[in-house]
């Protein structure tokens, strides 16, 4: 899968504020260690995870049960605010083909980015089934937002 950029200053809050002044080695385990806890509440049945958060670097191993539970662990970890890199390094039980990644846009719309990458506006609902449970409506999506495309 390889390593995946994402916009440092977008996403989830899930550390920082009185944490910010922390030693970095306190602040980076407890940025692991909130990632890792914001993995496991979506319930992708990943098993032995484990985050390193280093200067907004993750990195994130374990064995996840499909190539599509891996990719959205690796948006669980990039659409997180202060995060600006991932490192999926988790095995995959039952191998499948990669998806592919959108960047949101301002002005974008799950219709919109449905009928660049398939050419059809209707199947939007593609979209947010492969990045659910992170996205809980299809209306709410947010520029520097990263997205799983999976292939028809």
């Amino acid at each position: 899968m390889g390593l995946f950029s994402f916009i440092k200053e977008a996403g989830e809050k899930l550390f920082g504020g009185k944490e910010a002044a922390a030693a970095p080695q306190d602040l980076n385990a407890t940025a692991g260690a909130a990632i890792e806890k914001y993995i496991g509440t979506q319930n992708l049945g990943v098993t032995d995870v484990k985050v390193a958060f280093d200067a907004g670097k993750v990195t994130v191993t374990g064995t996840a049960p499909t190539q599509a539970a891996k990719e959205k662990v690796t948006l669980c970890c990039g659409n997180v605010s202060s995060v600006s890199d991932v490192d999926n390094q988790m095995s995959v039980t039952n191998p499948e083909p990669e998806a592919k990644y959108y960047d949101v846009v301002s002005g974008d719309t799950l219709s919109g980015i449905s009928k660049k990458m398939y050419g059809d506006a209707n199947k939007y609902m593609v979209i947010f089934e492969a990045n659910k449970p992170m996205l809980s409506d299809p209306n709410k999506i947010y520029p520097g937002q990263k997205l799983r495309i999976p292939a028809l």
